[in-house]
């Protein structure tokens, strides 16, 4: 999920347990290990931008569709994106996805050591402003 992690040469941690276990609750700006819905069994990282009930620009670039098409996000689902816009694959092309296909959360980088960053649930909201 370029630019946040290098497309090799990283070591990520990802929390399995409090989203299967404790239901812990998703927050706006989480960096999300999804089950692709194009290609069931490939994980991918994504950014959750819109939680069940929310209203999503879908393309706020306007390079793939009109910068003033909506949608609501559906009971159940979420909507995600790459933090490469111009290059990602996410519900810009594929729309909300199921939250049954959330399988992780990434709480921190930890290689290259000097690199090593926490990411808390909610962290990435300013990237959204």
């Amino acid at each position: 999920m370029l630019p946040t992690f290098a497309t090799s040469g990283e070591i990520i941690l990802e929390d399995r347990f409090s989203i299967r276990h404790l239901r812990a609750p998703l927050v706006r700006g989480d960096l999300l290990v999804v089950e692709s819905p194009l290609q069931r069994g490939q994980m991918v990282c994504k950014r959750l931008l819109g939680l069940p009930g929310d209203v999503i620009c879908v393309d706020p670039t306007g390079e793939r569709s009109p910068s003033t098409e909506h949608v609501k996000v559906p009971e159940g689902h979420v909507w995600i994106s790459g933090d490469n816009a111009e290059w990602s694959r996410d519900s810009r092309d594929y729309g909300p996805v199921p939250i049954a296909l959330v399988k992780g959360r990434i709480v921190a980088r930890v290689w290259p050591p000097h690199k090593f960053t926490l990411y808390p649930s909610g962290s990435g909201v300013n990237f959204l402003t």
